[in-house]
């Protein structure tokens, strides 16, 4: 098994799966920049912003399996892992997430037959390609991860489900209603 720092950015599937390859990594979430945007800015009082970026930890493996038709058929299982802070839509307040992905996909030689057996099959069927996106295809599951709304089960402060600004004074910002202000501006007769 190779240990990389980072994910192959491009991936031969037809050799990785032949010989029944594996890799595995550590990278911040810098590399994964569409994943990055939705985390939760870091502190205000952090030195380093980098510093404080979480980590993926992903693992990939190639085999070869003997498909229906009796042929053999490239799979890839990934594993990726990022425990991040996202943005709690309750309280506006970072709150902690673990992403996981965890899954197999089956390569189909060209991309009419990928999405004719991916509608029927439990398992995403994917193009077999000589220069897959590995890296890609990790940040999307990723993403697919995030929760909808996330927020904390209890928000760690308090949450202020009013507009209204407290110190607001019903009647200082009462409109002008507009004829009276030309009622005003209208020349008085002498009595």
């Amino acid at each position: 098994m190779m240990k990389r720092e980072s994910a192959p950015i491009r991936l031969d599937v037809i050799d990785f799966t032949e010989t029944a390859t594996s890799q595995s990594g550590v990278e911040s979430t810098a590399n994964y920049p569409r994943l990055a945007a939705e985390l939760a800015p870091p502190s205000a009082d952090a030195v380093d912003a980098t510093a404080e970026l979480p980590s993926v930890a992903w693992h990939i493996e190639g085999e070869r399996r003997i498909g229906a038709d009796g042929a053999s058929v490239p799979w890839l299982y990934v594993r990726a892992e990022a425990d991040v802070a996202l943005v709690c839509q309750r309280c506006l307040t970072p709150v902690a997430s673990t992403l996981l992905v965890d899954r197999w996909f089956r390569f189909a030689a060209d991309e009419a037959t990928a999405e004719a057996e991916d509608e029927l099959a439990d398992e995403d069927v994917l193009v077999v390609a000589r220069d897959f996106d590995v890296h890609g295809l990790i940040e999307d599951e990723l993403l697919m991860e995030i929760p909808i709304t996330p927020r904390h089960d209890v928000c760690p402060v308090e949450v202020r489900l009013s507009a209204a600004d407290a110190n607001y004074e019903e009647g200082e910002n009462v409109p002008v209603n507009p004829f009276a202000v030309l009622e005003n501006l209208r020349p008085r007769k002498a009595d």
